[in-house]
């Protein structure tokens, strides 16, 4: 008798899966990693505050005191879990598991203050330590990554679908701190109408606090929503010309028209 084949529970990679995955990453302000203790060999999974760099690797600020940093300088191994469960069902929603190869930042290098700004800009309350001589970040390099968009969408994803690998990122990134604190302070009811068009989110005390080629990422509160740009940014100038073409489409779109009509200078 001729056994039935199991059916494979991993479905093929599309681009909303990849879309949604990178979604959960940039969103993600908290995430479970577990690394191994370098005594037992076991391993031991905490809750550590999570942000991207530019090219949307995760990135942690932790401190040296903690066990999961003697951990990770022992062994770069780990994991890290991302995806809030929101209500009813914890399991019914989004969660991506990231495996990944730790890297400690220099502190005061170049990395380590891009970095700072990245994450400071998603953890404002972080300002608290970040220049607490024992915390360090560290860069969590993606080698796969275990996709559950909810009951029986399971993928399977590549480092390479997880990052952004844009030859016009040094600039943009060197670029991105003026504009997010140029739109924040000269633009706030501009950011307002960007995420009430393109994020389908109430209204509220929104500000921008991430640009980067394929997106934005808006936070009121805990609040955090992404927002993904049509086509990818190729320079400096096509980030000011996008947010303006953006807050116009917003503008137009909600039927509200700015105070100040000019988004960037």
């Amino acid at each position: 008798m001729e056994t039935e084949k199991p059916k494979d529970t991993i479905l093929a990679t599309t681009a909303d899966a990849i879309r949604l995955a990178k979604t959960l990453m940039r969103t993600a302000r908290y995430g479970a990693i577990a690394t191994l203790d370098p005594e037992t060999g076991w391993p031991t999974a905490t809750r550590v505050g999570v942000s991207t760099d530019f090219d949307g690797a995760p990135i942690i600020l932790i401190s040296r005191l903690a066990a999961h940093t003697k951990a990770l300088l022992k062994d770069v191994r780990c994991s890290l879990l991302l995806g809030a469960p929101g209500k009813g069902d914890p399991l019914a929603h989004a969660r991506v598991t990231l495996a990944c190869a730790a890297r400690e930042i220099e502190p005061n290098s170049d990395d380590a203050k891009r970095m700072a700004n990245r994450y400071l800009c998603h953890q404002p309350k972080a300002q608290l330590y970040v220049g607490l001589g024992d915390f360090r970040f560290f860069r969590l390099e993606p080698q796969s990554a275990s996709l559950n968009g909810g009951f029986g969408k399971a993928y399977a994803l590549t480092a390479a679908e997880l990052l952004n690998a844009n030859p016009a990122s040094a600039e943009l990134a060197a670029t991105e701190p003026g504009a997010v604190e140029h739109m924040n302070d000269d633009h706030s009811e501009a950011v307002g109408l960007l995420a009430e068009h393109f994020a389908r989110a109430e209204p509220g005390r929104w500000r921008l606090v991430g640009v980067d080629a394929e997106g934005m990422d808006l936070v009121d509160g805990d609040d955090v929503r992404r927002v993904w740009f049509d086509t990818e940014l190729t320079s400096a100038k096509d980030m000011h010309m996008t947010l303006v073409r953006m807050a116009g489409e917003a503008r137009r779109g909600l039927d509200r028209p700015l105070k100040d009509a000019r988004v960037a200078s």
